[in-house]
């Protein structure tokens, strides 16, 4: 049973799901809008909402937090800081849209556009 199991697994360990959200995290933030399966963007759509709220406010603290968090780059901390958080300063909420593709004729999983709104 999975009771109280929150999260997707990605039949993956820990360590690489949490490298995977990382990873798309910081493709979103670069490219503003990314390709990927449906379940990686539900799973990545709280995780990068956290970082923009945090984002929000511009401390030394929330720097260090969002670096921590995405992995010590200098480059993706400054746009947060500088171009996607005062987009949203007055939003209270909801930073994120996911748009459904069709599906993959390969291997038909459900692909999604993730985009900052």
């Amino acid at each position: 049973m999975r009771h109280h199991k929150k999260g997707r697994a990605f039949n993956r360990p820990a360590n690489q799901r949490g490298a995977l959200m990382r990873s798309l995290a910081r493709s979103l933030i670069i490219h503003e809008s990314i390709a990927t399966t449906e379940a990686k963007a539900k799973e990545l759509r709280p995780f990068i909402e956290k970082i923009v709220s945090q984002g929000r406010v511009d401390s030394v603290a929330n720097r260090r937090l969002i670096a921590a968090r995405l992995g010590n780059d200098d480059e993706i901390v400054k746009k947060i800081f500088n171009t996607i958080s005062p987009r949203y300063a007055t939003r209270p909420g909801g930073y994120t849209r996911i748009v459904k593709r069709a599906p993959n004729a390969v291997n038909a999983r459900e692909n999604a556009y993730i985009a900052f709104v």
